[in-house]
């Protein structure tokens, strides 16, 4: 921190951490090359597969184009329907809107901010080709259910794991349990890189396939073109660093863990303060903390921790079924809209020290008061 506010992410001592293995990455790709689907990009892909424990993965340009490459490659297609939520980043609805499919909303849990699994099946139509949970702030969306539901109607699931990589399901990896996965590694996640990058990840051989050839334009051999794709490769200066920092990743998870311990203490007692909750099933990563705000004193308060030098943000003040392009359509969601008015989150990083904690909970503590 260059002065003495309080970020909501601080990157800098990661990057110093790693400055001289960072370096030596940049030197390697830069005197190779090799900037487009260089070796690194391989080696990435093989480790982050070794690492998750899945068969294939697929480097992609952005979390984005994973989960619109990832949809594709699990056989959604134009006039589908695709169950998510609407409390998430917008790529996850715009993903399914941009190869011509249908998001449909199903209404969240207020205590995990994920998808509420058991209005899923109310949801599912004939036109019903796949549901996409989203494991926000790091916390697993209950997975069985919708497994099930899936078996039963011949659906496919993909999840997206953007903000909750490391995390687990009943103690497995995130992004290993339905068809196939989407991830970000856009540099504020818990694996970033320095720049935007993506994956998708699978065991189905013929989804990676598919992805793979997405990505390069609809083609598995060179000028080959055999549907209509996209230029979605994963940058090798990006695989680089990404190698750098994957062996990094669970002491970095388990950092931010300790970190949520401590916020739980300090705001163990705080009146108008509803704290993250942990379910049994979920080995949460924390992405985010994120706190709810209660009777309606959510923007006043974060206005005041601005004003005593504390950072935060509000993931997501406008649900996506509220947005302009798919409001008027008729969803009453009240979990994901009291979400949108309560949520905040507040600054956490790996390493960031119990002193600074303890300046965000007398901030904030100062702000309801």
């Amino acid at each position: 921190m260059s002065d003495n506010r309080i970020p909501v992410l601080d990157l800098s001592p990661e990057i110093e951490s790693l400055w001289d293995e960072l370096n030596a990455a940049f030197q390697s790709v830069l005197r190779s090359g090799q900037f487009i689907m260089g070796p690194a990009v391989r080696d990435f892909e093989a480790k982050i597969a070794s690492y998750l424990g899945v068969k294939h993965a697929v480097g992609m340009n952005s979390g984005t184009d994973a989960l619109v490459i990832g949809l594709r490659a699990l056989g959604v297609q134009p006039g589908d329907e695709v169950i998510t939520t609407p409390f998430s980043f917008f790529a996850t609805a715009e993903a399914v809107s941009i190869i011509g499919a249908t998001p449909v909303f199903v209404d969240i849990e207020l205590d995990t901010f994920n998808l509420d699994v058991s209005q899923v099946a109310a949801a599912i139509t004939p036109r019903t080709k796949a549901i996409l949970p989203v494991h926000l702030y790091g916390h697993a969306a209950d997975l069985d259910p919708l497994l099930a539901l899936a078996r039963q109607h011949g659906l496919r699931i993909l999840e997206d794991v953007a903000q909750a990589f490391s995390g687990e399901y009943k103690g497995r990896k995130l992004g290993t349990i339905g068809d196939a996965a989407a991830f970000s590694f856009f540099p504020s996640k818990n694996l970033g890189a320095y720049g935007d990058a993506g994956l998708f990840a699978t065991n189905d051989d013929g989804a990676a396939s598919m992805a793979r050839m997405l990505r390069v334009h609809g083609s598995l051999r060179k000028y080959h073109n055999e549907v209509v794709g996209y230029n979605s490769r994963l940058d090798t200066l990006q695989a680089a660093i990404l190698n750098v920092k994957l062996p990094h990743v669970d002491e970095w998870s388990a950092g931010r863990r300790m970190a949520a311990a401590r916020y739980n203490e300090l705001l163990r007692d705080l009146p108008g303060i509803v704290t993250p909750c942990e379910k049994p099933y979920a080995h949460h990563v924390y992405h985010q903390y994120t706190v709810r705000v209660l009777d309606g004193r959510r923007d006043a308060v974060q206005a005041a921790l601005d004003a005593a030098g504390v950072s935060t943000m509000i993931y997501y003040p406008v649900p996506i079924h509220r947005l302009p392009i798919y409001a008027g359509q008729g969803y009453h969601l009240p979990q994901a809209e009291r979400a949108a008015a309560e949520a905040l989150s507040l600054p956490i990083w790996p390493q960031i020290t119990a002193d600074v904690q303890q300046r965000v909970a007398d901030a904030l503590r100062a702000a309801l008061e």
